[in-house]
């Protein structure tokens, strides 16, 4: 092509700089540690507020604190976020943990227990507010489906999840790691007819 249709901008170079960070935190395949990281060096290099930041990259303003905030959390954590093991969700649950031990705590039981965003939150308010576990654990379940979630549980080698509602009905969640994991669990379920 001789000709092509473009903008050119001059730009110093904190200007340059401005323009990569922003064109690299538009990318789709980054992971919420390398957005907040990003959003933290254009805070730090370009001296501005996360307001002015909003308006710059078209972000709310509390989408950015929420990733800066993802900052806080372990290290050993933000890398279990950017190889994909636990969301950005289980991380900000996490954050409301202050003590860094805790963290990687609730953060092993999340892996090991393959808990889910809502499992975690539950998790991190229970640890904060102990007594309130107690008050809220009141529900009991009746002896058939602890039975059948021990027996689950070692039949799937899992650790299966049992609710009841106080008028009867339930539900049976089962927890898988992996689609290898899953069709474990299927073919243990088809040899059970």
């Amino acid at each position: 092509m001789e000709t092509i249709p473009a903008y050119i901008r001059i730009a110093n170079d904190q200007e340059s700089l401005e323009m990569a960070l922003v064109e690299n935190i538009q990318r789709q395949d980054l992971d919420p540690i390398e957005i907040a990281l990003s959003y933290q060096r254009l805070i730090e290099e370009i001296n501005v507020t996360q307001e002015e930041l909003s308006d710059r990259v078209g972000k709310n303003r509390s989408t950015i604190a929420n990733y800066l905030r993802l900052l806080k959390l372990d290290p050993i954590i933000q890398t279990g976020m950017r190889d994909g093991f636990i969301s950005m969700g289980h991380g900000r649950a996490l954050i409301n943990i202050d003590d860094l031990s805790d963290q990687l705590d609730i953060y092993e039981k999340i892996l090991s227990e393959n808990l889910s965003v809502r499992d975690t939150e539950a998790l991190v308010r229970n640890f904060k507010n102990p007594n309130e576990k107690e008050t809220s654990k009141k529900v009991t379940v009746p002896p058939f489906a602890k039975k059948a979630k021990k027996e689950l549980t070692d039949l799937f080698e899992t650790l299966v999840e049992v609710k009841v509602s106080k008028s009867g009905k339930g539900q049976l969640v089962v927890p898988f790691k992996n689609k290898a994991d899953f069709e474990r669990i299927l073919k243990l379920i088809k040899s059970e007819k």
